[in-house]
């Protein structure tokens, strides 16, 4: 296709039109977190078949491809989704760096709305919060109060506050009955860092608990910082709620969706909206992944509600969308609406009845097909491993490579930087790519046999998962990369070194979000009474 480029004075134009608009980045995430558009979505180019799909289901929409000016990932990736069927896309011209020319904001960062909004309701609501000094002596002297951990179980196993208890986002008004049915008792509710932890609070707040509610200033990272050792390892959930329970947060649920205009819609409305061509639908199911996977709509895609409200650009690339939440009573999704509605996605709303009496489906959303390659199985390539012929290139996530391990000997590169990894690792008679689950490394198969022509470029069947499941060695650390390890944002607690400095950059950064948003014309989320 011709690519279409638009200049940043149109870009604004789109971006208060009100119209549906998707505003995606094609580099990889860690050069993306350096610096992008406020409402960018990351769709990099090299992951782009597997993360298009559900970030923009609607293959009519109106699209703007950016990076950062300077290289061709952009009119790549617009070319690349035209021949998918996404064929309305533009490329902004020049890039971030013109949108800054022209005086647009740039911001560093990943999920930036929902952490700046986080910053915006703790600045609105003076949402209350305690330092961990406090939270320590607390904990010491044996006093009444409950830790509730906003996060979902796979962070909360990571590193937890001594005594907490993972109780993920729209959890808490769901179960804070059964942790806290007394109302002297005090609520803590704490996350990695910010956003979640004041979220959580104000959201308890918002439903009229009665007991003293605070966020944990600064989360595990500032408990850390002041000193105090995490837990590793736990698995301490909050149990469901009983009737009573479940009487008191309906009604809690009920009162904020009044409060913040959240409606409801009917299965028929829903049917209509989704087969409505001109418009997206998203259908996202707020209730936790197990529940998730015992039974739900067919059509629907799990996004926990804390999730969900933390980090809507990993969910949802298309501005003024759609957005009908799923759960089994409305708690969940009516308390995610009201804040969704907050962040200016003002046609979020909850499906009535969602799950009575329909037929659901069980087990995960199935990935994204992408057809075949030619490959090579597990046992093949454990055979032939060690030859001097043969060479492994894994372009799965360097942060995976380096945790997880890699098949010994492998090489680590970026799908979208093949060129530097000919260079790196020269000519062969056979490359096997490899990546998490396979699925990249098939897309892959085809590009990479235009780097190595004479080549037999196959793809390892099942990837990485099937390599260890077969019980194969991995092994640990960076040890032959052919590209920069910037595909990636890499979390404070998951560097190497300096990791302190690291959480403080972060918590830094996350308070001073609220004073960019503030300069930036771009960005206005709704007040409500």
């Amino acid at each position: 296709m011709d690519v279409r480029y638009i200049e940043s004075s149109t870009l604004h134009e789109w971006l208060v039109d009100g119209e549906e608009l998707a505003l995606l980045d094609a580099r990889e995430q860690g050069v993306f977190f350096d610096s992008h558009h406020f409402h960018a979505v990351p769709v990099p180019l090299s992951s782009l078949e597997l993360e298009l799909p559900s970030l923009v289901p609607r293959r009519n929409t109106r699209i703007v491809w950016c990076d950062s000016g300077e290289g061709d990932l952009a009119e790549r990736a617009a070319t690349t989704a035209a021949a998918l069927g996404w064929e309305n896309g533009h490329v902004l011209e020049g890039g971030t760096a013109a949108w800054a020319a022209s005086g647009g904001e740039l911001y560093s960062g990943v999920n930036v709305p929902s952490k700046a909004f986080g910053e915006y309701v703790e600045h609105t609501f003076g949402t209350p919060r305690i330092p961990p000094e406090e939270l320590a002596r607390l904990i010491d002297s044996g006093e009444d109060m409950v830790v509730l951990d906003s996060r979902p179980i796979e962070e909360f196993r990571v590193m937890s506050i001594p005594t907490g208890v993972d109780c993920p986002g729209a959890e808490l008004v769901h179960r804070v009955k059964e942790m806290a049915p007394d109302p002297d008792t005090l609520v803590v509710v704490n996350c990695a860092g910010r956003t979640r932890s004041i979220i959580g609070t104000q959201s308890l707040i918002n439903a009229g608990l009665e007991n003293r509610v605070v966020a944990l200033e600064n989360g595990t990272m500032g408990w850390q910082l002041a000193g105090f050792e995490v837990e590793r390892g736990h698995d301490v959930h909050a149990p469901d709620p009983s009737e009573a329970s479940a009487e008191w947060s309906e009604a809690a649920a009920a009162a904020v969706g009044e409060r913040f205009g959240v409606e409801s819609v009917d299965h028929a409305q829903v049917a209509a909206w989704l087969a409505d061509d001109d418009r997206t639908t998203y259908l996202l199911d707020v209730r936790t992944p197990g529940e998730f996977e015992a039974g739900h709509l067919s059509g629907s895609t799990n996004a926990p509600g804390g999730q969900l409200v933390q980090a809507t650009d990993e969910y949802v690339g298309t501005r003024n969308a759609r957005i009908v939440l799923i759960d089994d009573n409305g708690v969940r999704a009516t308390m995610t609406a009201s804040w969704l509605r907050q962040l200016g996605w003002t046609e979020a709303v909850v499906l009535a009845n969602a799950l009575a009496g329909q037929d659901l489906v069980s087990g995960p959303v199935p990935r994204q097909s992408v057809g075949s390659a030619p490959s090579i199985s597990v046992a093949e390539l454990a055979e032939r491993l060690g030859s001097a012929e043969l060479v492994v290139l894994d372009i799965g996530t360097s942060l995976k490579y380096r945790s997880k391990g890699h098949i010994p000997g492998s090489w680590w590169g970026v799908r979208s930087r093949l060129a530097e990894a000919q260079e790196a690792i020269g000519e062969v008679a056979t490359l096997v790519l490899t990546s998490t689950d396979g699925q990249l490394a098939k897309l892959a198969v085809a590009e990479a046999q235009e780097h190595w022509p004479d080549a037999d470029v196959v793809a390892l069947k099942g990837g990485n998962k099937a390599w260890r499941h077969a019980g194969q060695d991995m092994e640990p650390g960076f040890t032959n990369p052919t590209t920069t390890d910037n595909d990636v944002w890499y979390k404070p607690y998951e560097r190497d070194d300096a990791v302190g400095q690291h959480m403080v950059d972060y918590l830094t950064w996350e308070v001073a979000l609220v004073e960019q948003i503030n300069r930036d014309p771009t960005v206005n989320f709704p007040k409500f009474v």
